[in-house]
Formats: C-alpha cells, sequence, structure tokens
C-alpha cells in the first residue's frame, strides 16, 4: 500500500499510520470495519480531547414535545411512532457546532437540530442539522475538519485561515460552505429554521421490504434570516438570543412547530443512481424523489431544569428501533461508534440512566455496573445465555435492517458515479436557489471571509474553489477580495 504522507504520520504507537484520509471499509460503497484500529482510535481520543462541555455542538438548548404521525407510511416502515395516529413524546436540541458553552448564539454557523423520540419500541434518535448535507464525507476527517473551526494552539484564537486551508484541501465541502456563506449560515431563531437528517438512512416494512430515506423537517414558522450586521449587534446585545427565544416562545404559548416529509428510495435504485445516495455532502433532487409528508411535531414544554434535562441529553444516530436502519453512509456509521462513546467521557460510563436518557419502556441490558450506576437487576445473571430465567437475544443469519457487501478491504473514497462531482449541486444551489440579493450577499460573506487573514497559497485555492462552484461568483469574490487589499495582495496574502 502506498503511503504518500509527507511528514510520516504514525498511531499513537509509534507505528506508521494507514491513512489519514479514508477509514477501512469492504470495498469502496462498503461499511467501515471494526477492526479498523487506527480510526477508532483516532475517534476515541477526539471524543475525550475536550471535557466537560461537548466538543462540537457545546452551545445549545431545547425543548420537550410530541410527534404526531398523521399520514400512512406504513406500505415504507413498521416503525411504531410513524404508525398514522400516533403520539410520541420526543426532546429536541438546537445548538451551534463550532463555538464553545459561552459563544454567541448568533455566530455564522451550521445549527444542529438534534431529536429523541421516546417511543413504544424504545429511544430513537435523529442527529441533524439545519442543512440537509454536511461538509465531509469519511469520518476519518471529522476529527481534523472540528480542529479547523476551533483556535489556534499559539494565540487561543479562531483562524479564518485555517479554516479555508482544510475546505480547500477538501473540494468535497464545497457545497456546505456554500449553505454556511448563504443566508442559512444565519437563522434568526431556532423556531424560524429547517431540519434535516441529512444522512441517508433505511425503512423497513412489515413484509421486510428495504427502502433508503432521507428525513426534511420544514418550520411552520417560515424560514427567516438575520443579515450580517443584526447578527453581530445580537451578539453583542444577548450572546443566549436563540436560547431565550425558544425559552420565551413556549412560556407565551407560541408553540413552535415543524412539518416532517421524507424522500424514499426503493432499496435496488441505490446501486445504479447517478448520484451516491449514501454521500452526506449530495441531495437526491426532489424531481427524482419527491417529498412524502408524514407528520409534525411540536415544541410544548420547556426544561425544568437544564443541566439535567439538556446538558445531559445524550444523543446519537445509532438509536435506532425496528422498522429503521443505517446505510453504507461512511459518516453515519463513523457517528453510530462516535456519539456514545462521546457521551461514556462526557457525562459517565452510565449516561444511558441519567432520567433524560431513559427509554419509556422496561430495559433488560447486558451492560453492568461502571462509574454511577444506579440502575441494577438484582442478583439475576449477568451472562447469557442462563438458566436463571432472563432472557437474551439470539439473533442469527440475515438481519432485516442490513445490506449486501462484498469486496477486498481497502482505504478508499467512494467510487464516483456520473454526478458524483463535489461542485455540480453547490454551483445549482447558486445560480437556480439563491436569488440575486443573496448572491450578492455569499459574494461579500466569502469576500469578507478571505480578507480576514487567509494567506497564500490557501487564498489562490480558495479562489480556485469558488471559480468551479460558479466561474461568475469566483471572478466577482476574487475581485472583491483584490480590490478589499488595495488592488493588490495584503500583507501575508500571495499573488493569485
Amino acid at each position: 500500500m502506498s503511503n504518500s504522507m509527507t511528514d510520516g504520520s504514525t498511531m499513537s504507537t509509534g507505528a506508521p499510520a494507514p491513512s489519514d484520509r479514508n477509514s477501512l471499509t469492504i470495498g469502496p460503497e462498503g461499511p467501515i470495519l471494526l477492526h479498523d484500529v487506527h480510526f477508532l482510535e483516532q475517534m476515541a481520543h477526539f471524543n475525550r480531547e475536550k471535557v466537560p462541555e461537548r466538543q462540537p455542538h457545546a452551545k445549545g438548548s431545547g425543548a420537550f414535545g410530541v410527534f404526531k404521525t398523521t399520514n400512512d407510511v406504513s406500505a415504507y416502515t413498521k416503525a411504531a411512532l410513524f404508525q398514522k395516529g400516533a403520539q410520541t413524546e420526543m426532546l429536541a436540541r438546537f445548538s451551534t457546532v463550532a463555538g464553545e458553552a459561552g459563544s454567541p448564539d448568533t455566530w455564522r454557523d451550521v445549527r444542529g437540530f438534534s431529536l429523541k423520540f421516546y417511543t413504544s419500541e424504545g429511544n430513537y434518535d435523529l442527529v441533524g442539522n439545519n442543512t440537509p448535507i454536511f461538509f465531509v464525507r469519511d469520518p476519518m476527517k471529522f476529527p481534523h475538519f472540528i480542529r479547523s473551526q476551533k483556535r489556534l494552539a499559539d494565540s487561543g484564537l479562531r483562524d479564518n485561515h485555517m479554516q479555508w486551508d482544510f475546505w480547500t484541501a477538501n473540494p468535497e465541502s464545497a457545497h456546505q460552505v456554500t449553505y454556511l456563506m448563504g443566508v442559512r449560515g444565519l437563522p434568526r431563531t431556532w423556531r424560524h429554521m429547517n431540519g434535516y437528517g441529512s444522512h441517508t438512512y433505511m425503512w423497513i416494512n412489515a413484509a421486510g421490504a428495504k427502502f433508503w430515506v432521507k428525513y426534511h423537517f420544514h418550520t411552520r414558522q417560515g424560514m427567516e434570516f438575520f443579515t450580517n450586521a443584526e447578527a453581530a449587534a445580537m451578539a453583542g446585545a444577548d450572546a443566549d438570543f436563540h436560547r431565550r427565544d425558544l425559552f420565551e416562545a413556549i412560556v407565551r404559548g407560541q408553540h413552535p412547530g415543524w412539518t416532517l416529509s421524507v424522500q424514499i428510495m426503493p432499496y435496488a435504485q441505490a446501486k445504479a443512481y447517478r448520484i451516491n445516495p449514501f454521500d452526506l455532502t449530495k441531495i437526491w433532487p426532489h424531481k427524482d424523489y419527491p417529498l412524502i409528508e408524514v407528520g409534525a411535531m411540536l415544541l410544548n414544554r420547556n426544561p425544568d431544569n437544564f443541566f439535567a434535562q439538556i446538558e445531559q441529553a445524550a444523543f446519537s444516530p445509532g438509536n435506532t428501533v425496528p422498522g429503521i436502519g443505517l446505510s453504507p453512509d461512511k459518516m453515519l456509521l463513523g457517528r453510530a461508534f462516535a456519539y456514545n462513546d462521546a457521551q461514556r467521557n462526557r457525562i459517565g460510563t452510565n449516561f444511558h440512566q441519567l432520567p433524560v436518557n431513559q427509554p419509556r419502556v422496561k430495559v433488560n441490558t447486558y451492560m453492568f455496573d461502571g462509574q454511577m450506576a444506579y440502575t441494577h437487576s438484582g442478583n439475576a445473571p449477568t451472562y447469557a445465555p442462563n438458566t436463571g430465567g432472563r432472557g437474551w437475544a439470539d439473533g442469527n443469519g440475515p438481519v432485516p435492517d442490513g445490506w449486501e457487501s462484498d469486496g477486498e478491504m481497502v482505504r478508499s473514497a467512494y467510487s464516483l458515479r456520473a454526478e458524483d462531482d463535489d461542485f455540480t449541486q453547490p454551483g445549482i444551489l447558486v445560480r437556480k436557489v439563491f436569488d440575486d440579493a443573496q448572491r450578492a450577499a455569499l459574494i461579500e460573506q466569502v469576500a469578507g471571509s478571505l480578507l480576514r487573514g487567509v494567506r497564500s497559497p490557501v487564498l489562490e485555492r480558495a479562489f480556485a474553489y469558488w471559480r468551479s462552484i460558479d466561474p461568475e461568483i469566483g471572478v466577482f469574490i476574487e475581485r472583491k477580495v483584490r480590490e478589499g487589499s488595495g488592488g493588490k495582495p495584503a500583507e501575508g496574502m500571495g499573488e493569485g
């Protein structure tokens, strides 16, 4: 296996690291393997890098509510919470990604949109954002991405240069960066933004038929956004504006709601679809897979204690229920491990026993003891199988929520399909979704960001990055930067 790393990256043992860009899978599209020790060690250490706040999504808040399924989608899933007429208690947590727990709510950033459903079959977590895509598609890159949004090692300051350094070195980020630099990077409130599951998941119906699914939560309050000036002013006037807005709206009885719709792809169509349907940096065009309405969520109850019910809330996309499964999305599979592991570090081995995380159904788990264990099973057997009358799971053979995979173990990016380039979809977003005013604001935002300390050669890569998204937008951005630096590169900026 070739190793092109110039600095000879190693594992913590000193042995050569196999790759810092690609996780180990069965074939380019296959699942991540448990014996990818380098990925597991990188992610486990990353989850313990900061104490005690969350690593990403540290600043946030939320509320309780109810989800009601109003339409019949039983043809696609047998999950109890998605059967027509079902009402499910739930918790929502909204957040920013990069800022610390004390950072302003109104910084330009992606917003987290995490949901916990206390279903009759156990807890189901849907961990998403206010955008339908993400910056990277392989979890090996995730710690690197988050660190690029954090602070410099010497000054402790956030730095535009390292952000653009990472983004331009990873062109797959273009779609999400375009969202971030556009109006959705500054939602006016959490109540006035959409939420998305982002990943592709699996649904399974009662007959065992499988489907691929994407979740869309559309705000019933309408989408509204801040300008840069409004967001900056609010950051100074009320750093907790989004938290305050949600709490006080519920106190007033103005309970915010979102309509859930899904896109459904028949299982077999994923194999030949022109876009990789498991690539987290891509959307599914609605003309191919139109939205199907499922139901609605309403947030109607504030927490009684922020620490106990919001700060200690733990979400993981690996928490599924019968009728819902994962997909070959590499980022989803990495997160299915990383999220719960991060909670074990952040709030303890038995975080699942905390009231906010407890399911509403009886638990019979073979996880025992550990720090702060306070629920127990008396003197019942702690092993399986047993003759002590305690049940255990004994499934074998094909699993209902699985998929086939066969190939050589490789470290590789996804195989490219007909329309799998990194710039087509963000280009469509700029040209066909953004209006003239939004395109003008995008140019100002990107140019302003690049003028704040972005240096050569990253600056030139950024110009090429935006020309690849849209040639005209790229020219305008470069012109703005050159004009802003007096028509020539500013100090620390290279010649273009």
